[in-house]
């Protein structure tokens, strides 16, 4: 195997070689990038390989530097600035996911559960700069249930779930695919990850009970995830989206016995970067029309703008 090379959180390439290259070339390397992270590829590896048995020994560490002397009388110590974290009122994720059980299980309608969604402050997410939850929004008795990864910054803005560029594209293929005015749609958190990243399996975990909840309030027939994070929360997999894609998984709860088809697809927003790949959500998105109307007749085929 390679020499590891790191690449950013958004998918900004860290090498030098990179960072002289020509706009067009930056964005075309930016753009791979951006299939990778979302195909599930989490390293990247150099062309030449390395002998890990030969490697050179480690520098050896860094001389223990003296503690500073203490200030004289009469001198002002600046104070440093503390470090952000999220207030969580539990210790572990476990007692996290508890308390989120607890309040998904007294929901009785939707309505009671995004309360009780915005009244939760055990999941990090809620303590590190978002605006508000952003729970769901769609017909409270859809047929389909539309699961996405996280709210970004138009969701955050507007307390609504994919309103943004990659919501709009969304909502006209679902349109295309006749598909408009039979879903409900949410994330799998429901507060904005800082810097719109993807959310942490742990976020999740935190999460999911209010998810399933919704899953058994709303019944829906079909699910459909966009995006690999989704995909993986929601059938309990570390399979890459493109070889989810297009195949039919199954969503049960291990409490209840409810359970729904799944659907995974990619998401909207790597559609804006890879136009050429919304043929591939327009066949899933076929396939979802058809199974939810119990045929094999579906709308046209061809693939809407």
């Amino acid at each position: 195997m390679g020499g590891v090379k790191a690449y950013t959180p958004n998918h900004q390439p860290c090498d030098p070689a990179c960072m002289n290259a020509s706009p067009a070339a930056s964005d075309a390397l930016t753009a791979l990038l951006a299939f990778w992270h979302d195909a599930g590829v989490e390293d990247c590896f150099g062309d030449a390989p390395v002998d890990r048995t030969r490697e050179t020994a480690p520098p050896p560490p860094a001389k223990a530097t003296r503690a500073p002397a203490p200030a004289q009388p009469g001198t002002v110590t600046p104070l440093r600035a503390p470090v952000s974290s999220a207030k969580v009122s539990t210790d572990t994720v476990a007692e996290a996911v508890a308390l989120a059980r607890t309040a998904a299980r007294a929901a009785d309608s939707l309505e009671s559960l995004t309360e009780a969604i915005r009244g939760f402050d055990a999941c990090p997410l809620s303590t590190m700069g978002a605006r508000q939850a952003v729970v769901w929004r769609g017909e409270a008795s859809a047929p389909l249930m539309i699961v996405g990864e996280g709210p970004g910054a138009e969701e955050d803005a507007q307390g609504l779930p994919f309103v943004g560029k990659a919501g709009r594209l969304l909502d006209r293929m679902l349109k295309a695919a006749q598909l408009e005015g039979r879903v409900i749609i949410t994330n799998t958190v429901f507060w904005r990850p800082p810097g719109n990243r993807t959310p942490s399996p742990e976020e999740q975990a935190i999460c999911a009970p209010f998810v399933a909840r919704a899953l058994e309030l709303v019944k829906p027939k079909l699910v459909l995830t966009v995006g690999a994070a989704a995909a993986r929360a929601i059938l309990h997999t570390n399979e890459g989206i493109t070889r989810l894609r297009g195949n039919w998984g199954e969503w049960h709860l291990p409490e209840g016995g409810t359970s729904a088809p799944v659907m995974p697809t990619l998401h909207p927003a790597f559609l804006l970067r890879q136009p050429q790949a919304k043929a591939m959500v327009w066949a899933d998105l076929l396939a979802v029309a058809a199974r939810l109307d119990g045929s094999s007749q579906a709308p046209d085929s061809k693939t809407p703008h």
